[in-house]
């Protein structure tokens, strides 16, 4: 028996740090969530799978230059921004993910019209963008991503590299940063979805653990997990997937699960961040070991819930 449906969880990005903050920084981000949580939620009620309530999300936050996702995505060390992005549907084991693009507007719609459209789990680049234009997926110009405030963040690790210096805050540390959302729908089915920007300075290409299935997203029939961090940690755990097998084979409860990967394992390993997970049963957890993360829920009732940092009060369902 499925209990609590429909419901939706979100994450804007581990990492948060209040100093970084204003009041302004603060409203805008709780509005884009509590904007994303109704969006799909209307979908849901609707009696739509669980994959367009995540899609849906996704974009409101890829639209908004608060998260490090579309809009808001952080620069390359060339003054580029590359995009990765991925959706997995648990009733079916169907998935979509793309890497490396630099036009895409919402980049989740894309992930989505590979796992919808094409033979294929993953693809790339100019590859990837290509097939966006024969699915109608809208394209942008570059100077779409460009926001002052991740302009200046690159600038200022561009001069910290430059210095041989550490950096000087977790705004502009490297690793945090992406967006997800989990749905469990009216019919039982999970999924999940995650986009990002990457990271700040990345050279090379680089692709972190958003886009990889099993990573930084993950769903089944009986869990699903998005996540936010140091992505070469989460990949090397296969973090996702992780979580959602300790509560598949060794019949643990999904946030103890969730807690013993992001805030034991990974953080052991060496990295940090945290994730959203979502059980069949309407359990969910919002595991994460920096000083705040973007994050909030919606069930049955259609009151959206949000919280940022890690004192901030985020009720939990009756």
């Amino acid at each position: 028996m499925v209990l609590e449906q429909p419901t939706l969880v979100i994450h804007g990005g581990a990492g948060v740090e209040r100093v970084s903050m204003t009041p302004a920084d603060e409203a805008e981000a709780r509005a884009a969530m509590e904007q994303a949580l109704r969006a799909g939620h209307a979908l849901l009620q609707q009696g739509r799978p669980a994959t367009d309530a995540v899609a849906a999300a996704i974009v409101v936050l890829e639209d908004s230059p608060q998260f490090n996702a579309g809009k808001g995505a952080v620069f390359t060390h060339d003054g580029r921004n590359e995009l990765d992005a991925a959706i997995m549907d648990g009733a079916t084991s169907k998935a979509g993910a793309i890497a490396g693009v630099h036009r895409v507007r919402n980049p989740i719609q894309l992930a989505r019209a590979v796992m919808a459209h094409s033979e294929h789990v993953m693809m790339v680049g100019d590859g990837a963008e290509a097939f966006a234009r024969e699915q109608g997926i809208a394209l942008v110009a570059p100077s779409y991503f460009r926001t002052e405030k991740r302009w200046k963040q690159l600038q200022q690790a561009l001069k910290e590299e430059a210095n041989h210096q550490a950096h000087a805050d977790l705004e502009t540390a490297k690793h945090f940063g992406t967006v997800g959302a989990l749905a469990l729908d009216g019919q039982g089915r999970l999924a999940a979805g995650t986009s990002t920007g990457g990271m700040t300075n990345k050279r090379y290409g680089r692709v972190g653990d958003t886009p990889l299935i099993g990573a930084g997203t993950y769903a089944d029939p009986r869990c699903a997990v998005s996540g936010t961090g140091w992505g070469e940690y989460y990949i090397r755990a296969v973090a996702a997937h992780e979580i959602c097998a300790r509560v598949k084979y060794a019949g643990q409860a999904l946030s103890r699960a969730a807690e013993a990967v992001i805030n034991r394992q990974i953080p052991a390993a060496g990295g940090d961040g945290g994730a959203i997970a979502l059980g069949a049963d309407g359990s969910f957890a919002f595991p994460f070991n920096t000083e705040g993360m973007y994050r909030g829920w919606i069930g049955t009732d259609g009151v959206p819930h949000v919280a940022i940092y890690k004192d901030d009060p985020l009720p939990a369902r009756e």
